[in-house]
């Protein structure tokens, strides 16, 4: 079974693909983001990853899947389009997760940390 973000080599690949995609380059933190980010704190902003990952991500079937994530007005939510974690589709396709199953602890895990080490 495949895992996210296995190894420096998979991320460096990763990074790489996510670089060369016009969509996913586009996302990056405007000032009410990163407002909202200085008023809260990184850590508070972490709390809601794990929040958003948990409910909008870890169901083997989410609710509306691929649709759950808005665009703006969360600096998880860009950092979410940004790092392709936003769904469960993005998840499998860009980090060889796959649907229809729940995402294990390490998963989740993994998915909060990618988000906070490459938030645009």
């Amino acid at each position: 079974m495949a895992t996210a973000m296995a190894d420096k080599a998979d991320l460096t690949d990763l990074f790489d693909r996510l670089s060369r995609s016009a969509f996913r380059q586009r996302f990056r933190l405007l000032e009410p983001e990163r407002g909202y980010l200085r008023r809260k704190g990184l850590d508070k902003v972490l709390e809601h990853a794990a929040e958003f990952i948990e409910q909008r991500l870890a169901p083997a079937e989410p609710a509306n899947d691929g649709k759950q994530t808005p665009f703006r007005q969360h600096p998880v939510f860009i950092a979410q389009h940004a790092t392709a974690t936003c769904c469960r589709g993005c998840l499998e396709k860009w980090h060889s997760i796959q649907k229809g199953r729940p995402l294990t602890h390490n998963e989740k895990e993994n998915i909060r940390g990618f988000q906070a080490k490459n938030h645009p």
